[in-house]
């Protein structure tokens, strides 16, 4: 079959790899429908990710239909229509009983490399490097979906491909960071990032009760989209100071609740980011956390910031002196999406939420190098890129 595979630094090209094959009884062959481009994955390919391999298949968020079951999948039937979380499960651990699925002592092939990164083994991934458990990603014309019955989820009838698509990894990290920082009905929430986790974490703030939610960034279409789509408040940061802005529109205090949904790769307008770029390059520090330095100095005291952009390692300048000072609560984690998923899916059937408008694009997997290029550098106002193996 065909895949989209990373071949190194900046490198991605469409392959013949060899067909899934059912390894356990409960796993499940879906046969892709579409799959989408990730922020996170711009990290694998420029290199930020250790532990990448040449031929890995690249792709985490995805929708399919199940054409193969194992003898112990009770859930799932040949035909299902279904969307997958990203991190798999076993629903058998202590994490995954506690609803922290992205922990998940069992799916992790590469016990070990978390350890030294991290301090533990987080759960596995698809298609997101051998630290995260070296599982085929999802890029391709069928995947093999390990523990199938706590992953793989109907989407109920009336529901769209696109719009269920992004359920699968986007629309539970979003409203993961609003729910997990405790936003409440009253609350100002600020969001960096109108990508599509931050897109629906903002969104998810507005259905929480938030009485304001403020999106942050510099891409005028994203910031349209987000005003639009999300109805959330926006601000360009490159045509003011962010800090007094926010304060200017929370009475003096800040953001009761930041999220931040950037990641390792943020940019800033500051000589800082200067600095930042550099040390990352030479590998002297693994993130750029501008956007986290920036959430950290803008929520009011008392208040609670969370991370939901993905970072690999080491930050340099962390303002721990502010966390303390100011009492903050910092968060962050992976998606947990078994937890919220199902709740997802029937919110966008209800009609709470939107998601097809992430969608800017759509191209068949032989072009999906053409899509991530595209999407990497912000071409043609792309936000997501939905690949299509059937074309």
């Amino acid at each position: 079959m065909k895949a989209l595979c990373w071949e190194g630094v900046n490198k991605l090209s469409v392959e013949e790899v060899p067909d899934p094959v059912l390894r356990n009884d409960q796993d499940v062959i879906v046969r892709l429908v579409a799959g989408t481009t990730c922020g996170s994955d711009l990290h694998l390919i420029g290199g930020y990710i250790p532990f990448m391999r040449s031929g890995d298949v690249i792709g985490h968020e995805f929708l399919g239909e199940v054409v193969e079951t194992g003898a112990a999948v009770r859930r799932h039937k040949v035909g299902d229509r279904v969307v997958v979380s990203s991190f798999v499960g076993c629903g058998r651990c202590w994490y995954c009983a506690h609803d922290l699925w992205s922990l998940c002592d069992n799916t992790n092939t590469n016990p070990g490399i978390g350890q030294a990164l991290f301090g533990a083994d987080t759960g596995g991934i698809f298609g997101y490097s051998h630290a995260m458990g070296g599982l085929r990603g999802s890029h391709a014309e069928y995947v093999r979906v390990p523990f199938a019955d706590y992953g793989a989820f109907p989407v109920p009838e009336g529901v769209d491909d696109t719009s269920a698509l992004f359920v699968s990894d986007s629309v539970p990290t979003g409203w993961m960071g609003a729910d997990l920082a405790g936003v409440r009905p009253g609350d100002v929430v600020a969001v960096w990032g109108c990508g599509a986790v931050g897109q629906m974490a903002a969104r998810a703030a507005i259905l929480l009760g938030a009485e304001r939610v403020i999106s942050i960034d510099r891409i005028p279409e994203r910031l349209e989209m987000t005003e639009r789509h999300i109805g959330s408040e926006v601000i360009d940061y490159t045509a003011t100071d962010v800090g007094a802005e926010l304060r200017e529109r929370t009475g003096g205090r800040g953001p009761d609740v930041c999220i931040e949904a950037v990641g390792m790769e943020a940019h800033s307008d500051s000589p800082v980011h200067v600095y930042d770029q550099v040390k990352q390059q030479l590998r002297l520090q693994t993130d750029r956390p501008t956007a986290v330095r920036q959430a950290i100095h803008a929520c009011r005291k008392g208040g609670t910031v969370f991370v939901l952009g993905v970072f690999a390692g080491a930050v340099d300048k962390f303002p721990l002196g502010a966390v303390i000072n100011k009492g903050l609560t910092v968060k962050g984690a992976q998606q947990h999406g078994q937890r919220y998923i199902p709740m997802l899916l029937d919110r966008l059937a209800a009609g709470e939420l939107s998601t097809s408008h992430l969608a800017t694009h759509t191209v068949p997997l032989d072009e999906a190098p053409r899509a991530y290029g595209m999407f990497k550098d912000k071409k043609d106002g792309c936000v997501r890129a939905v690949i299509r193996p059937g074309g």
